[in-house]
């Protein structure tokens, strides 16, 4: 086994935790009640809230990035896979039963887009991808845990 690999997969299991405690608790703070239209025209004159907002958008692409991007494609090599694309990571994952849903995971990446992009200008399509994204925190979350656990379980002496 690789340890400088084992070690850095060590390192991101520790920083994807302390990435879902942080939006976790972002989450938790700003989704007291779904957003409306009218709560998302109400964060221009609310900085405390659109401060909340801009964490949470930070935080939940930060998650799905350190976890597809650098989380995902470190196990694999420690399993002694050789990682792909990621629709081809994530379809693995599916297989092995360590992820729900690809579509719904590469649907959650192409949200982190809607979240940037219309910010400033619909809404309507603001509030309904930032709902959408609280519905996805669960997904990123139990993923994310799951990946971790499947690393520990086998990095385990014994």
């Amino acid at each position: 086994m690789n340890d400088a690999l084992r070690a850095r997969l060590s390192w991101l299991c520790d920083l994807v935790e302390r990435e879902i405690h942080h939006l976790l608790a972002t989450d938790s703070r700003l989704f007291h009640h779904p957003f409306t239209p009218d709560r998302v025209a109400a964060l221009a004159a609310d900085d405390a809230e659109a401060e909340r907002v801009d964490a949470f958008v930070a935080r939940f692409g930060r998650l799905q990035d350190t976890v597809g991007d650098k989380l995902l494609p470190h196990l694999l090599r420690w399993l002694g896979h050789t990682p792909g694309p990621m629709i081809d990571n994530l379809r693995l994952l599916e297989k092995w039963g360590w992820l729900e849903d690809t579509e719904v995971w590469l649907d959650t990446r192409l949200l982190r887009n809607r979240l940037i992009h219309e910010y400033q200008t619909d809404p309507i399509m603001f509030a309904d991808a930032l709902d959408t994204a609280h519905a996805r925190v669960r997904l990123l979350v139990a993923t994310a845990r799951l990946l971790i656990q499947e690393f520990r379980k086998r990095d385990t002496p014994g």
